[in-house]
Formats: C-alpha cells, structure tokens, sequence
C-alpha cells in the first residue's frame, strides 16, 4: 500500500515538474532574464541586510542625582537611545529623608559588531548640560556593559569588563562589513535601475503590440460564392 503511495506521488511529482518546464519554456527569453536580474538583485539585498544587521549589544547602567534629566546616547553619530529619566530622595538608614537625590537607568541598546564610537549627553533641568564620548569594540553575538555616572560634579563614563585583545581585528573586521554593504548596496541599486528602465522602455511597446494585433478565431472566412 505504501509502494503504491510512493508511486502516485512520483508520477504527480513528475507531471507538475512537467507542466513547470512546459511553462517555463513559453516565457519569453528577456523575461527570464528580467526575472533571474530581479532574483539577484534581491539576493544582493539579502546579504547585505545580513552584514549590517545589530548582531550586538550595549548594555547602558546610568546612576545619577538629577530629579529630572533627559539622556541621549549616539552610536557613531547616530542617535541611538532618548529618553527621560528620574531621581527620588535618598534615605538614611532607610528611613530617614536627605537633601541628596539618586536615580538609575539600564537599557540595552542594540548595536552591530566592530569598533564604535559611543557618546553620551545628560540634560538635567537644574544643572548644566554633560557630555562625554568613549571608543569600544563589540563582537559578534556579546553584549558590552557601559558604566556612566552622571553627578553635579561633572559626568564620567567607562567600560566594565572591556578588553582590548580583538580590537584591532574587530576594528579591520567592521571596517570590510560596511564596505561590503555598501558594494552590496551598489550592486543591487544599479540593478534595480536597469529593471526599471528596460520596464519603462519595453512595457509600452508590447502593450501596443498586443492591442493592435487582430483577434482570431478558430475558423476560416467562406469563400465568395460565384455567380453566372
């Protein structure tokens, strides 16, 4: 019973392979080509969505004596994170009430591998405006802990846990993704305009061709009957 199961499904597996081929073969020749220009150019996107996908993280620990504040955090002069954040009243021992004020804020932010430039700005309403700037490497797949410390006394930021041993090969390693991306990118737009122009070029022609063409039909004119 299943032998003859296997059978059908061989002879329905060959006959729509058939009937693909079949299809395949009354596409004209430049429409493959169209299609199979249009597949690549997709591929070329897919790639380099790949390179430039945020395979890392930055992991943000912020402590601070602002009652209000407005943080900003730029990735390589993008803005990567904004956001407000808040400080309540120290206690003593718990229970006693002080003059001073304390917040925190942890956030992951999202950022691809290689070597980046990280810069921080604390806009508190009662205070000055703080910014600092700090270099890092991120791998592939890790996560990196920065540490900020955001004060009336000024603003201080470090790296916890950093290691310098890959940084220069993680370094040459971005530096190769973001120009393959963008060679990618090229490469796919470049395509991309050559479809739109051989559309914008062929298209009208043959939706002429095809409304000028006779319509047939499946039998013959009769012949003129002669008369004496």
């Amino acid at each position: 019973m299943d032998q003859e199961k296997t059978i059908r499904f061989r002879e329905k597996a060959a006959l729509l392979f058939r009937h693909v081929r079949q299809l395949a073969a009354s596409v004209p020749l430049k429409v493959r080509i169209l299609l199979g220009l249009f597949l690549i150019a997709a591929l070329f996107m897919a790639i380099h969505t790949a390179i430039t996908a945020k395979n890392a993280s930055l992991h943000l620990r912020l402590q601070h004596d602002f009652r209000n504040a407005q943080v900003s955090v730029w990735v390589d002069d993008d803005l990567a994170y904004s956001g407000h954040v808040t400080g309540s009243t120290k206690k003593r021992f718990g229970l006693i009430p002080t003059d001073s004020v304390q917040g925190n804020l942890s956030q992951i932010i999202p950022v691809r591998s290689g070597q980046h430039s990280i810069r921080l700005r604390v806009e508190p309403d009662d205070a000055a405006m703080q910014e600092d700037s700090i270099s890092g490497d991120f791998s592939n797949h890790t996560e990196r802990d920065l540490t900020v410390s955001a004060r009336h006394s000024g603003l201080s930021i470090s790296w916890q846990g950093t290691g310098t041993a890959l940084v220069e090969a993680s370094a040459n390693f971005g530096w190769l993704s973001q120009y393959a991306g963008s060679l990618f990118l090229t490469i796919a737009g470049s395509i991309i305009s050559a479809l739109a122009g051989y559309a914008i070029k062929e298209l009208p022609a043959r939706l002429r061709s095809s409304s000028d063409s006779p319509p047939t039909t499946g039998s013959r004119p009769s012949a003129e009957l002669s008369t004496d």
